[in-house]
């Protein structure tokens, strides 16, 4: 008895022992996938890590995410650290979006490494596309991003739908504005997406057309209340109806009309994107009227991007373009999109 209780003690410890190693090395051995957007604490980001995350449940996949502190060139070393950081850690893929160029060694290591790299929102810049192409060494296999242009024609059809019977009725020329809020591609495609689609649906008005005139107002960024002094131009103008680019003007046209009593209360706006103030004010019942938004599926952006790195690395077939729907939201349906994860506050 006491020879077959040593032998079963023995083989208990045995197996013990191997689950353990057996643990670890299965721990060891975890996939992961390394998310680097431009910003990790805004609301944005965090709808898009809830994205990232989702899909790395879903597949199997250990998600880490990081992001800068903000967007600007002073925390692009930050930045950079953090996609080497990825690459020495040997992370299996890499999802990426960047707030500057100088990632082709880096990049091309990746490529070397045969790690895929998923681009997403406003993605790799250009200059570093270029020249990783042009030494063979692109890793890059899928771009994940709203399409700008095609949001801000979602905006541009709402829009002229709300403010057109106005345009009929104007005595004069009715002035519909645009606050572009840099003069970055997504800037330029967002003014013109919503630009080019509201004359196409104006000119093909006969109660509209040649009753419109647009004026825009180019800003390279929200420094020294630029947005504010777009909004003042536009007013001088006499703009009737004005489209934000961004959720970065809507926030500071917000401020200024709220601090301007009723001077701006015949003006209708449009936003883009999503966040608190742009929430309070298309709820609000008195002063300047927030017709509505078109925001991005920034959970979706998250999700998708993961989910084309996962394929990338499963050999499945691999999307190289994904275009994610922007969302036309407004006060009547603002509470679902929150909890569709469309509308983001923060």
């Amino acid at each position: 008895m006491k020879k077959a209780l040593s032998l079963i003690l023995a083989l208990i410890m045995i197996i013990t022992v191997a689950a353990v190693f057996t643990g670890c090395d299965n721990a060891d051995n975890e996939k992961t996938i390394a998310v680097i957007a431009k910003g990790e604490s805004h609301a944005f980001w965090q709808s898009v890590k809830a994205g990232a995350e989702a899909a790395g449940e879903k597949y199997g996949y250990k998600i880490t995410f990081r992001g800068p502190a903000s967007e600007s060139a002073k925390d692009l070393p930050s930045q950079m650290e953090m996609v080497q950081t990825a690459i020495s850690n040997k992370a299996d893929a890499i999802v990426l979006a960047t707030i500057g160029t100088g990632f082709v060694d880096m990049l091309t290591t990746a490529k070397n490494n045969k790690t895929p790299v998923v681009h997403f929102d406003s993605g790799i810049w250009a200059e570093d596309i270029a020249a990783l192409d042009k030494a063979g060494k692109n890793p890059l296999v899928s771009h994940v991003a709203t399409s700008n242009y095609k949001a801000a024609e979602l905006a541009a059809t709402n829009f002229f739908e709300a403010i057109k019977a106005d345009i009929a009725a104007a005595e004069g020329t009715y002035v519909v504005g645009i606050i572009q809020h840099d003069e970055t591609q997504t800037g330029i495609d967002r003014a013109k997406g919503f630009e080019d689609k509201f004359k196409a649906l104006a000119d093909a008005d006969t109660t509209t057309k040649g009753k419109y005139t647009i004026e825009k107002e180019v800003k390279p960024g929200d420094a020294d209340q630029a947005y504010k002094t777009a909004l003042e131009a536009l007013y001088e103008k006499s703009a009737d109806a004005i489209f934000m680019s961004n959720e970065g003007v809507v926030k500071q046209v917000y401020d200024a009309i709220g601090a301007a009593g009723t001077k701006y209360d015949a003006i209708k706006f449009c936003g883009y994107d999503a966040g608190t103030k742009q929430i309070t004010w298309m709820k609000a019942t008195t002063g300047p009227k927030l017709v509505g938004a078109v925001a991005q599926d920034s959970f979706q952006i998250g999700y998708q991007a993961v989910e084309q790195a996962v394929f990338a690395l499963e050999g499945k077939t691999v999307t190289e373009s994904v275009a994610i729907a922007g969302a036309w939201w407004n006060a009547e349906n603002v509470d679902q999109m929150i909890k569709d994860n469309l509308v983001y506050e923060g």
